[in-house]
């Protein structure tokens, strides 16, 4: 059963309509084909319009909707022989982490990307995608590996942020984003990043100080969620609409800002109506990325990524 969001009412409306003169039909053997398909045709304008004009606030509730493709979703649509790979060597596993090795459209490649999960056993197994320190080292295991082997990073972003929790900071979680940070600003091979829902604070940098950054169009990029900006300004996340709006955290905004270099369009209504064409969508813009750092040499790289960040810093200036 299709989740709604709440500006997404009168598309719910429309579409429980048709789903009951289906029932209808099924039942009685009623032609009500021409009805439906003009309920539908009503239902495609709807959908358009909505999504045509959502405010940052909305933008943020379609990045966390539930039926979103995560990051196992983009894996197994683009990547092929995937082999994943566990732990980090020195603590634990964490399943907030996914990562390993396969083929995207035949070329080798170390694949990382913050999971969320589907349903409630899945979302308690990879903690909701708040990575812990472990993740982040295992992160940079493979790139590491990634690197020692010649192989192009994809990285996919999504998460609120990384785990907050005590026995996180107990083992160091500050160092291991500022770890996974600084090594992904060394790696001599291409890293592309693609932040296909949420992509929070410095648990989605540790995994997103890349040569090409790329944003699903309804996914949102900030040094904090909307909720915890307006805790801060405002002493209530109630406040949340407000601090979203202000923030520019939508892939439009940071495109304009320079942080993000390309965005990925969705089909109508959200990836989440339509997982398999936001996927393929992303392949061909992170093949077309590829294809251009593939012509640049391991020193070209590493100067081209500093550059890029040493330019975010200096925009408007």
């Amino acid at each position: 059963m299709t989740t709604y969001l709440d500006f997404e009412k009168p598309i719910s409306e429309l579409e429980g309509k048709i789903m009951e003169l289906r029932h209808l039909g099924d039942g009685d053997g009623v032609n009500i084909a021409d009805e439906v398909g003009r309920l539908q045709q009503k239902v495609d304008r709807q959908i358009k319009a909505t999504y045509a004009k959502l405010t940052a606030w909305q933008r943020v509730q379609v990045a966390r909707h539930p039926e979103r493709p995560h990051a196992k979703a983009y894996i197994g649509g683009l990547i092929e022989e995937f082999t994943p790979l566990a732990g980090d060597r020195a603590f634990a596993e964490d399943a907030a982490i996914v990562g390993g090795l396969g083929r995207f459209r035949g070329r080798p490649v170390a694949v990382i990307g913050q999971e969320k999960g589907d349903d409630t056993e899945s979302r308690l197994k990879h903690n909701f995608g708040m990575v812990k320190p472990e993740g982040y080292r295992k992160a940079q295991r493979l790139m590491r590996m990634a690197d020692r082997f010649g192989l192009p990073v994809i990285t996919f972003v999504d998460t609120a942020g990384a785990y907050p929790g005590v026995d996180a900071e107990e083992r160091g979680q500050g160092e291991a984003i500022a770890g996974s940070i600084e090594l992904c600003l060394q790696l001599k091979v291409p890293l592309i990043s693609l932040v296909i829902g949420e992509g929070g604070s410095g648990g989605a940098l540790a995994i997103a100080a890349a040569n090409k950054l790329l944003m699903m169009e309804h996914a949102v990029y900030s040094v904090i969620t909307p909720e915890g900006c307006a805790s801060i300004l405002w002493r209530t996340a109630d406040k949340a609409q407000e601090a979203a709006e202000a923030m520019r955290l939508t892939s439009d905004d940071l495109r304009k800002l320079g942080v993000c270099d390309g965005v990925v369009p969705e089909p109508a209504g959200g990836a989440h109506r339509e997982p398999g064409t936001a996927v393929r969508a992303a392949g061909d813009a992170i093949e077309a990325e590829l294809r251009v750092l593939g012509n640049l040499d391991p020193t070209a790289l590493r100067e081209a990524r500093r550059m890029k960040f040493i330019g975010i810093g200096q925009l408007g200036l």
